[in-house]
């Protein structure tokens, strides 16, 4: 993303994060205290600390985000959103965030954390973003192996036939249907359009057994399909930049979480628990 302004990174590490939030644990009971009434003859109750909620939408309204896209380049109205910190807002071009000011003279590249739980709310942002824009795709554009019975976990993963560890994931694609989890492919040819890669990707979808062809273009057999029939690999390529991929293969969860590169069977699974059921370990 290119705002040809000044943009300033920001990472906290987490060990930064941590110190912030245990400032915040320290400085809680004293504020509270100061702001609690006096009371007369009562025993305190012990403090419980509960889950801190999702952080409340800020709304800002349409006139508000017309004005600041008037500063900053490329920006329209919906590209733009409030956030947590007053001033500060959010401009996103697919799954990508950057926060600028209200005047458009500043920027920041880097994520934003609550502090009292260390919830990073940059990332959860991304997820929903990405799921917004996957979710858009219908299976029908996809090549889908899934389990003979009902699914535990679904991935949609980014694949490019050439690729090395694409290739490893795949022959292991059984197993991974074993472990219940259905896998559901978008073509990403790394190497970009007009490529060997890219026409390969074209040929599996112009075959009359899509799952068959991309098998066996993945074990370097040749195809002989044409690559002109009406195919979503252009589409599939470019929903693949949008929500920043990297890299091949490319796994997103259920929850939107973007797993780069390649992961064996049994330690997708305990990735795929582990973001079905957050927090436990």
């Amino acid at each position: 993303m290119n705002m040809n302004r000044l943009i300033f990174p920001l990472a906290l590490s987490g060990a930064a994060i941590a110190m912030l939030a245990m400032a915040a644990e320290n400085d809680a009971p004293a504020a509270a205290a100061a702001a609690a009434p006096t009371a007369r003859s009562a025993t305190a109750a012990p403090a419980v600390t509960a889950p801190l909620p999702p952080p409340p939408l800020v709304q800002a309204s349409e006139a508000e985000l017309a004005a600041v896209a008037t500063h900053v380049p490329g920006a329209k109205p919906g590209d733009l959103r409030a956030t947590p910190i007053a001033g500060l807002y959010e401009f996103r071009q697919g799954a990508d965030l950057v926060y600028v000011t209200a005047d458009g003279r500043y920027g920041i590249s880097g994520d934003i954390y609550r502090v009292a739980d260390k919830e990073n709310l940059t990332e959860t942002r991304r997820r929903e973003l990405r799921l917004v824009l996957i979710n858009a795709v219908p299976e029908s554009s996809m090549v889908v192996f899934a389990p003979a019975t009902t699914p535990k976990y679904t991935v949609t993963v980014f694949t490019d036939v050439d690729c090395t560890y694409c290739r490893a994931l795949h022959q292991q694609i059984a197993e991974y249907n074993r472990l219940g989890v259905k896998v559901r492919y978008l073509f990403y040819p790394r190497t970009g359009p007009n490529t060997a890669s890219w026409s390969k990707a074209e040929q599996v979808w112009c075959s009359a057994d899509r799952r068959a062809a991309l098998t066996k273009a993945k074990a370097g057999q040749a195809l002989t399909a044409a690559t002109n029939c009406p195919n979503p690999v252009a589409q599939s390529y470019e929903l693949g930049r949008e929500i920043g991929l990297s890299g091949t293969p490319g796994i997103v969860t259920e929850s939107g979480q973007l797993l780069p590169g390649y992961a064996p069977p049994d330690i997708l699974l305990q990735e795929l628990q582990q973001d079905a059921h957050p927090g436990k370990s």
